[in-house]
């Protein structure tokens, strides 16, 4: 089975063409044993690129312990990449069919190949348990939070996947790696969550560390990303357009006043192809 490794903003993900690749009846098991950093191709997930009747194609993606998530910011962008640049769909806007419904994106391409993306993330969901979490409100904002004894301060999004914001002063190991996990499967998150820890630089500009449901920290994570766009517009703490520094690099992000869609804007990256052994 013929594979393509990607990349967007250091968010990493092994890329399978199932329009042409036959794959195994266990994909969950693929997407650990392919995402492996020490025995598999590694990658924080894997990500399949599937025909659709409602889009120019369509995207499942499973973390890296295996579990299906309903989408991926960073990588939504890599696919778009994909089909473009293999050929797919060879358009400038394309319409991507995911777990969370049909998004439309704007490809920047430079020498016939894709560099950059914008992808329209439609509107955030902020009622309680559309998220889903059992914390009470619409919207749920610097609402209290006690995990492991810790006091904290959250905002919940979905991106249509759901996302635990938490400001700080600093994005600390103690947080991330600490209580991100805790978090992350906390019982008032019923289908767990992604937690980012946010530093706030200035109104437009924040520092992101994600706590990825079902994979760990990841160097980006592009809900994560327009989640945080939103929670500190939400809460007063940015305005609506911003710039996001993540520790694979930086996301633009807009929570638009007049369609309330979130749109982010950043790079894409094909790494190397390869062979996985189907056995």
């Amino acid at each position: 089975m013929r594979f393509t490794k990607m990349q967007g903003a250091g968010n990493d993900y092994v890329y399978v063409n199932a329009f042409a690749e036959k794959l195994p009846a266990d994909l969950p098991l693929l997407a650990q044993q392919i995402s492996d950093r020490h025995f598999g191709v590694g990658g924080d997930g894997l990500i399949l690129i599937l025909p659709s009747d409602k889009a120019d194609a369509r995207m499942r993606m499973f973390n890296a312990d295996g579990s299906e998530s309903e989408m991926c910011g960073n990588g939504i962008r890599c696919v778009a990449k994909y089909v473009y640049d293999h050929g797919i769909a060879k358009k400038q806007q394309l319409k991507i069919e995911t777990g969370a419904g049909v998004l439309s994106l704007d490809l920047t391409v430079s020498g016939g190949l894709v560099e950059q993306v914008t992808v329209d993330m439609g509107e955030p969901i902020l009622d309680g348990p559309k998220i889903p979490t059992q914390l009470e409100g619409n919207p749920i904002k610097d609402r209290q939070f006690t995990v492991d004894g810790v006091n904290l301060t959250v905002t919940c999004v979905s991106m249509g996947n759901p996302h635990c914001v938490v400001f700080v002063p600093e994005a600390s190991d103690e947080l991330v790696l600490g209580l991100g996990p805790k978090i992350e499967k906390d019982p008032r998150f019923p289908r767990r969550t992604n937690v980012e820890f946010v530093e706030i630089v200035s109104q437009t500009e924040v520092r992101q560390r994600t706590w990825e449901r079902g994979s760990g920290e990841t160097l980006a994570c592009g809900t994560g990303a327009s989640a945080v766009c939103v929670a500190g517009a939400l809460t007063g703490r940015t305005q609506r357009k911003i710039l996001n520094h993540l520790l694979g690099g930086d996301l633009i992000l807009h929570w638009n006043e007049q369609n309330n869609h979130v749109f982010m804007t950043g790079p894409a990256v094909e790494v190397f192809e390869g062979v996985w052994p189907l056995k």
